[in-house]
C-alpha cells in the first residue's frame, strides 16, 4: 500500500507570520492605534471647554479604574506588535532589496511612493520616543500631592490644565510637540492608506478616494493636536 501524503493546512500562526499577515496585524494594531489618538485629540480640545471641563474629563477617564487599565494593557500589546512588525517588515524590504534606488520615483498604483511611506520607521521611533516623554510629562508627571489640585463638587481633583498650560508655555515643549504631531501626520497619512490596502478594503477604482480620505484625516488629526500648544504658547495668560 503507497503511503498517504498528509496535506496539512496553513495554521493561524503560518498565516500570521507571512508577508500579508503580517501586514494584515500591522493595519489592525495601527487602526487601534489610531482610534486612541482621535480620542485623544478630542479630550485634548476639551480644553477650551468652558470651566472645568478639561481637568472633569481627566478625572473621569482616571475613575474608570479596571477598564482604563484593560484599555492601557491592550494598547500596549498592539504598540509592541506594531512596532515589531514594523521593524520586520522594513529589514524585510532591505534584505530584498540590497541597494537603494538612486532617485525615488513614483510607483504609481498601487504603491503611491511619498515621502510619508519612506519615512514610516523614521517617523515611528520619533513617535515611540515621544510617547515615553509625554507618559513620563503628563501621565505620571506631578499631581495632587505636588499641588496640582483643586475642588470641583467638594472633591480634590488633579489640575491637569494648569499642569498642561505650564509645560505648553515653554517653547521646547510648544514647538517640539507641534513638530512630533506633523510627523504623526505623515505617519498616519501612510499607515491608514497602507493599512486598508492590506485589509483589502480598497480596489483600483477606490484608491484614489481612499488615498484621499486618508491624507485628510491625517491633517485634521495633526492639525487638532497642533492646535492646542500653539494656543497655549501664542494666547493664554
Amino acid at each position: 500500500m503507497a503511503p498517504r501524503i498528509k496535506h496539512d493546512k496553513p495554521g493561524l500562526w503560518s498565516a500570521l507570520a507571512s508577508p500579508i499577515g503580517k501586514k494584515v496585524l500591522t493595519g489592525i494594531t495601527g487602526f487601534a492605534w489610531a482610534g486612541f489618538v482621535i480620542l485623544h485629540m478630542a479630550g485634548n480640545l476639551s480644553y477650551f471647554g468652558a470651566g472645568e471641563a478639561y481637568n472633569e474629563y481627566a478625572h473621569k477617564l482616571l475613575s474608570t479604574g479596571p477598564l482604563l487599565y484593560a484599555v492601557e494593557i491592550v494598547l500596549l500589546i498592539c504598540l509592541v506588535i506594531h512596532a515589531i512588525l514594523g521593524v520586520n517588515i522594513y529589514l524585510g524590504k532591505r534584505r530584498a532589496r540590497k541597494q537603494g534606488y538612486d532617485a525615488y520615483r513614483s510607483a504609481g498604483r498601487p504603491g503611491l511612493q511619498s515621502p510619508s511611506s519612506r519615512t514610516m520607521l523614521l517617523t515611528g521611533v520619533v513617535l515611540l520616543v515621544f510617547l515615553v516623554i509625554h507618559l513620563k510629562s503628563f501621565k505620571f508627571g506631578p499631581g495632587i500631592a505636588e499641588g496640582y489640585s483643586l475642588l470641583v463638587d467638594g472633591e480634590p481633583i488633579r489640575d491637569l490644565k494648569r499642569l498642561v498650560t505650564e509645560k505648553f508655555q515653554h517653547p521646547i515643549y510648544a514647538f517640539g510637540y507641534t513638530g512630533v504631531m506633523v510627523l504623526l501626520g505623515f505617519h498616519l497619512r501612510h499607515g491608514v492608506w497602507s493599512a486598508l490596502q492590506s485589509l483589502g478594503a480598497m480596489n483600483r477604482r477606490l484608491t484614489p478616494l481612499i488615498y484621499g480620505i486618508a491624507a485628510l484625516l491625517a491633517v485634521g488629526i495633526a492639525a487638532g493636536f497642533v492646535v492646542l500648544p500653539l494656543y497655549i504658547y501664542f494666547f493664554a495668560p
